[in-house]
């Protein structure tokens, strides 16, 4: 009954300081091209709830809230199939609040929620109904091209297990979905590998994702290779062998990898308490470490705005995009301007607060003769300047 409590604590506290975040953030462009652009998972997601409740920023993120702590969820029962102790599990979803990734897949409008909430159901229901979970595999060909990766992966660990009814409908899968999202993996070599190592490591934290990557690794040596495994090796391998041609979108195969998070705390655990007490200094220092830096980048995350302080060049802030346009939009409402004309980007972003198109007033970042100048700050530290100007006909 203790356990319980502290996981309905966690998950409320988390819920609570995503909500107070709410505020603080505004619709990014990428966020509006889902919003106002063609039909899609997220669009049809996305406008279901606004034109229901009405368009605002807490409409628009509470949906993404509601995902992440299903996901959470799922990932606490699929720890108890790898941990022992219930404590543990309560470490692992910790742990896995904390990851910087998680945070902003729980609060940005992007695909990220959606596959995380979708690897996590499958692999829960594969733990605990074994073949009935291949009737989830279907629903990835309507995430993205990351599926045929899946599809992939599955069907080649069913046919070195010699399960060819699984490895028959996988590969079916597997075409299916090539069908829909087609496949690219041409491109010359560039220097993309380093790049996906270190968005990684910003998604997971550095200390986090080295020893995924290093529990993967020893898992494979020592021949512990189940399904799980089986998909966060397989498609982080996919991912950095894309990048060594292309570009590849590091972020569509991060939701896989978190899976490995309980086989990691498995293998931390053991390790640990199969050690006398005086030999477990350097794994409560790798601990504490990680521990420490998981939450220095959520307080990084939470406090963001309070970075300006010490970044010189307010654009370069990595919360920037989300930032200015909920702002923006009071101050020319303030000033009862409804329409305006700006730049594509800017401008589908002042629509959802209320800003149409027209042409009859002007806002640029250059500065214009006889504009009015509007300034937005945060903590007192001006970090957007526009201009706006009615237009003479």
């Amino acid at each position: 009954m203790r356990i319980n409590r502290i996981f309905v604590a966690l998950l409320g506290v988390n819920f609570l300081l995503l909500v107070a975040q709410i505020q603080g953030v505004s619709i990014s462009s990428f966020e509006a091209g889902i919003v106002y652009g063609n039909s899609s998972l997220l669009n049809c997601y996305s406008t279901f709830f606004l034109h229901l409740f009405g368009f605002n920023d807490y409409v628009l993120r509470l949906p993404m809230i509601a995902l992440h702590l299903l996901s959470a969820t799922l990932l606490y029962g699929i720890s108890g199939y790898y941990l022992s102790r219930p404590t543990d599990k309560l470490w692992v979803l910790l742990i896995y609040l904390l990851l910087p990734g998680v945070t902003s897949a729980a609060l940005l409008l992007n695909i990220a929620g959606f596959k995380i909430l979708a690897i996590f159901t499958f692999v829960y229901t594969y733990l605990r109904f074994g073949q009935w979970s291949l009737l989830l595999l279907p629903l990835f060909i309507t995430l993205d091209s990351t599926s045929i990766y899946l599809y992939f992966t599955v069907a080649l660990y069913s046919l070195v297990h010699k399960k060819y009814v699984e490895s028959s409908l996988s590969l079916s899968l597997l075409l299916c979905s090539i069908f829909v999202w087609g496949i690219n993996v041409g491109g010359v070599p560039k220097g993309h590998f380093l790049d996906a190592l270190g968005i990684y490591a910003a998604i997971f934290s550095p200390l986090v994702f080295i020893y995924l990557f290093y529990v993967l690794y020893r898992r494979y040596i020592s021949n512990e290779r189940d399904l799980i495994w089986m998909i966060a090796s397989s498609m982080f391998i996919i991912s950095l062998l894309l990048s060594f041609r292309q570009k590849a979108t590091i972020q569509d195969f991060a939701p896989y990898l978190m899976v490995a998070l309980p086989l990691a705390a498995q293998t931390f655990l053991h390790t640990y308490r199969v050690r006398l007490p005086q030999f477990r200094g350097r794994y409560r220092i790798l601990f504490y470490s990680a521990f420490s830096l998981l939450v220095i980048n959520g307080l990084a995350v939470f406090f963001n705005q309070w970075l300006y302080m010490v970044i010189q060049k307010p654009k370069s802030h990595f919360s920037y995009p989300m930032h200015v346009a909920k702002e923006l939009a009071s101050e020319l409402h303030r000033e009862k301007i409804t329409c305006l004309k700006t730049n594509e980007q800017m401008k589908e972003r002042l629509r959802f607060y209320g800003i149409s198109q027209c042409e009859g007033i002007v806002l640029s970042e250059a500065p214009i003769v006889n504009a009015k100048k509007v300034t937005i700050s945060y903590i007192n530290i001006p970090i957007y300047t526009a201009y706006v100007t009615k237009v003479n006909k």
